[in-house]
């Protein structure tokens, strides 16, 4: 046995960073990662989130009403994006999503408070995820004390100082006792579905490419997209099996209310199932290797679980990092799912977000059949 040869460690370093450039796929995951990780979690991720899209129903014109309007808007919690013109139609916008909050004012609101008759304004919050509401709930506890202190003059001001002018009665659709779980059981459903599928048909196809059964593949008369049916076909079936044991478990396990809008969800899944599955067979279009393709599906599941909604409020995120949500399929998913689940919301809500999904099969499909002959080269 010979003594230690720096020549010969200094060989075998040359040796790893020559092949280090040769795998750049590799290199480059190793890099950027990082970088994208601090990226995120260092400006996009924020667990108190603050102008939150308010809707207003004012069923008076006063200097009142107004008054709690600018008050609501100067807490910075809300930001007033439209005002509905009957309570269906403010029902409907916290139904959709459209806005976080709908603020009721009554129409006896004015006479209520100059007789100080027990006045109220109602706020629906959506809490389907209550980290994203509590902060802004908590608010309002202040709201009475002095949003009408420059409008209340005289025998009004003196009265007020015993109870406040009037009561903001609060109400937490969708999620009333803010059950964690609620919101993030359903969301595990995309994120399981993304981890399993996306990542197993990508190493599976790249495995065929190592163990050269794919060459078998390609010398035969077969159509990429018939290729691409066959292989998937299989992890259509698996992906449904998790999710009905998913939904099962979340209600046994967690109680998770089952509000309905199944034609949806059951859309949603199926749509969210094939693009996961076709991503996972473009991954193994790029990737060399099995390494590669479990570290290119990792690039994509980690914006998914930051940028989605999954783990911190949606709104929270500064607009860019939403603009990045919305192109990532995952957050349109969740959508779905929790407004399904939680909301019994019907296709005439979701068409956005299927019409999303939708693209992203198309997309991705035409994606991985453009590339699938060039597998090999």
């Amino acid at each position: 046995m010979t003594g230690l040869s720096w020549t010969r460690v200094i060989a075998v370093m040359v040796k790893e960073f020559k092949q280090l450039t040769r795998d750049r796929i590799t290199y480059a995951m190793m890099l950027l990662i990082p970088v994208i990780q601090l990226a995120l979690f260092g400006y996009a991720i924020n667990t108190e989130p603050r102008h939150l899209p308010t809707a207003v129903l004012a069923l008076e014109d006063s200097r009142y009403a107004r008054s709690i309007v600018a008050g609501l808007k100067n807490s910075l919690y809300f930001d007033f994006v439209a005002q509905a013109r009957s309570p269906a139609e403010l029902d409907a916008m916290i139904r959709r999503g459209d806005v976080q909050f709908a603020v009721t004012i009554p129409g006896d609101f004015s006479r209520r408070v100059a007789r100080g008759d027990a006045a109220q304004i109602l706020v629906e919050a959506d809490a389907t995820d209550p980290s994203a509401t509590g902060g802004a709930v908590a608010a309002l506890a202040a709201l009475p004390d002095g949003v009408l202190a420059q409008d209340l003059k005289g025998a009004l001001a003196a009265r007020g100082q015993d109870l406040p002018p009037f009561e903001v009665v609060v109400h937490r659709r969708y999620n009333p006792e803010a059950v964690t779980s609620y919101n993030i059981v359903p969301g595990l459903l995309g994120v399981i579905l993304s981890l399993t599928l996306v990542m197993m048909t990508a190493l599976s196809v790249t495995r065929e490419t190592e163990r050269g059964t794919m060459e078998t593949l390609l010398a035969t008369p077969l159509e990429p997209l018939e290729v691409m049916i066959g292989k998937l076909a299989p992890y259509v079936l698996v992906g449904l099996i998790q999710t009905v044991l998913i939904l099962i478990l979340s209600k046994v396990l967690f109680q998770v209310p089952m509000a309905g809008g199944w034609p949806g969800l059951v859309l949603g899944v199926t749509l969210f199932i094939v693009g996961s599955l076709a991503l996972g067979f473009l991954i193994s279009t790029v990737a060399r290797s099995q390494l590669q393709a479990m570290q290119m599906s990792f690039f994509y599941i980690l914006p998914s679980i930051l940028l989605s909604g999954f783990m911190f409020p949606f709104r929270g995120m500064p607009g860019w990092a939403q603009a990045i949500g919305e192109v990532i399929p995952v957050t349109h998913f969740l959508r779905v799912v929790r407004g399904s689940l939680l909301k019994g919301q019907g296709l005439e809500d979701q068409w956005r977000e299927l019409a999303a999904l939708l693209a992203f099969v198309l997309v991705v499909t035409a994606l991985a059949v453009a590339r699938y002959r060039r597998t090999l080269d």
